[in-house]
């Protein structure tokens, strides 16, 4: 139907017309609430998991206090991100012989790290290297969203609009998300007064 007849249902319901398919010929569009379809997808996000990831920290059967008490931070660190934490201890020369150290250092690490994380493989030598994984005993919550469509959801003012009004939350012509809002706010093509129903002038 003609752009003008559907903004018009659009207003006449208190709704926005929003274009979901851009590159269809012609362009599909539907007649929604924008902040509460917006709203309803930031939720969505708010629930995917933590993509999990694998943090190496690396250490020397030398490595002193301090520096181990660093790098056990860091590891505590990615480990509340929800991370694995993948523990490395490399061996030169005659160090090899002395593998009950690393295992010492490894031991010590699991035990404090108990309060979050637990082992998911030991330790294990495999040529020069050392190594030991450790999984956070629970994932974190999800991460709040920022700004977006939850700030727009039930702050719509549902007041009736005029032919001439723009209405949505883009009138001035700003589009805070990727969807084009037709509700007199802005269009796939260059017909600035689309929206009114009123032939643009030159």
């Amino acid at each position: 139907m003609p752009t003008d007849e559907a903004l018009r249902m659009a207003r006449d319901a208190g709704l926005d017309l929003v274009e979901v398919s851009p590159m269809e010929r012609p362009p599909v569009c539907k007649i929604m609430d924008y902040g509460k379809h917006k709203y309803l997808q930031s939720k969505k996000e708010k629930h995917k998991h933590h993509e999990q990831k694998i943090k190496e920290v690396r250490m020397r059967p030398k490595t002193d206090v301090h520096d181990r008490d660093i790098k056990l931070k860091h590891a505590r660190e990615f480990l509340l991100e929800g991370d694995r934490v993948l523990f490395s201890m490399r061996f030169k020369g005659r160090e090899k012989f002395h593998r009950d150290i690393g295992h010492a250092a490894f031991k010590e690490i699991v035990e404090a790290m108990a309060d979050i994380a637990k082992v998911e493989q030991p330790a294990s030598m495999l040529g020069m290297r050392m190594t030991m994984t450790l999984v956070p005993l629970k994932m974190p919550p999800p991460k709040k969203g920022h700004g977006g469509a939850g700030a727009l959801a039930g702050k719509r003012p549902k007041k009736p609009r005029s032919e001439g009004d723009a209405g949505g939350p883009s009138a001035e012509g700003k589009q805070p998300f990727g969807d084009t809002v037709l509700g007199g706010v802005q269009l796939p093509d260059p017909q600035p007064t689309a929206a009114s129903g009123e032939p643009a002038s030159s």
